[in-house]
């Protein structure tokens, strides 16, 4: 057994992100005792707040610039096993080397360099992304199926001088996991790595939030839908996964001992269009019938490559959650927070 949950201490770096409230989440329901790191003290003292009953299983510690050599050198002390999930997406971010491609690098480097030092641990689960394996201009070819074999061919020049975000968000996840698996191969470390790779996640909002403007990418764009976006969202990729599947398969990843050495997708086998959130939001919600844009109601989502998931949930055991279910349950929970922000 890698990982024993009863006696184990786990570093989940990104705690306080939306990945990776969730990942915590699912350890704590295991009784596993959890090390989270994150930027802000702020966000770790109100997780804390709010999960009272896991009080004597969860703590914090606050780490400074992930680009920073040593960053990680306190917090990978007395752990078995770390899930790296932290990397910086910032929108509308204008130093895209400096901000987002460095600390994603070098945050990698200094966790997989500090972990290498303590003999205890076993296994580094890496959160990597679909967007490290597609090129855009596959997706649009419906005859192709993108597995994890593949590789973005995007270069670190283009994800450098991008002018859109999610150009050097794929970049930079690219390049990180590159550098874990170059990790393992040239300095060949006691523990071994599971990198996942999981499409657009979207669900409920675990992680510390007062105010919309503070929700992650993908739930503020589902925002954008639910609050009138006129065109409605469009960035092209049509992969869903729900993001409790995806802390799921994180914590199966840590404590399967068959899966070392693999990279997963993480995928529902369904497909998404915002535009068909927006059908979805019309149909099911009253207050949705006028806020919503109606756009092209109805139409169907655009043919695109297959990326494989089911190997992932083979591997990992999982069911993955329906889309319908996912949507509705994150849009009551969205309007519940723009209410109380305005109240406030």
């Amino acid at each position: 057994m890698l990982v024993d949950p009863r006696t184990s201490l786990i570093l989940v770096t990104g705690a306080t992100g939306f990945i990776g409230a969730h990942v915590v989440d699912e350890l704590l329901r295991r009784g596993i005792k959890v090390r989270g790191t994150t930027r802000s003290l702020a966000k770790a003292q109100q997780m804390l707040r709010d999960r009272p009953e896991h009080a004597h299983n969860l703590e914090f510690q606050v780490l400074g610039d992930l680009a920073t050599g040593g960053v990680f050198d306190e917090a990978v002390k007395g752990v078995d096993a770390i899930i790296h999930i932290a990397s910086p997406l910032i929108l509308g971010e204008k130093e895209n080397e400096r901000a987002v491609l460095i600390p994603a690098i070098e945050g990698t480097k200094s966790v997989f360099n500090e972990a290498k030092k303590h003999p205890r641990i076993k296994r580094i689960v890496l959160t990597s992304s679909i967007t490290a394996i597609f090129d855009p201009d596959r997706l649009s070819d419906g005859s192709v199926t993108i597995t994890s074999s593949d590789w973005s061919s995007i270069t670190y020049q283009e994800a450098k001088e991008a002018t859109h975000f999610f150009t050097t968000y794929r970049g930079a996840k690219k390049f990180a996991e590159l550098t874990a698996w170059d990790f393992m191969q040239k300095d060949a470390p006691q523990y071994d790595l599971v990198a996942l790779c999981p499409s657009v996640c979207f669900g409920p909002v675990v992680h510390p939030v007062s105010k919309v403007s503070e929700l992650n990418a993908s739930t503020f764009t589902l925002w954008e839908v639910m609050s009138g976006a006129d065109p409605l969202p469009d960035y092209g990729l049509t992969a869903f996964v729900d993001v409790r599947d995806v802390a799921l398969a994180h914590v199966e990843a840590l404590l399967r001992p068959e899966v070392g050495g693999q990279r997963l997708i993480i995928n529902s086998p369904e497909r998404f269009s915002y535009q068909l959130f927006a059908d979805i939001l019309r149909k099911e919600f009253s207050w949705a019938k006028e806020e919503v844009t109606r756009g092209d109601e109805g139409a169907p989502i655009p043919e695109q490559a297959e990326l494989e998931g089911e190997t992932g949930a083979k591997a990992l055991g999982i069911q993955y959650r329906g889309l319908k279910s996912c949507i509705l349950e994150t849009a009551t929970q969205l309007r519940e927070l723009y209410r109380k922000e305005k109240s406030a």
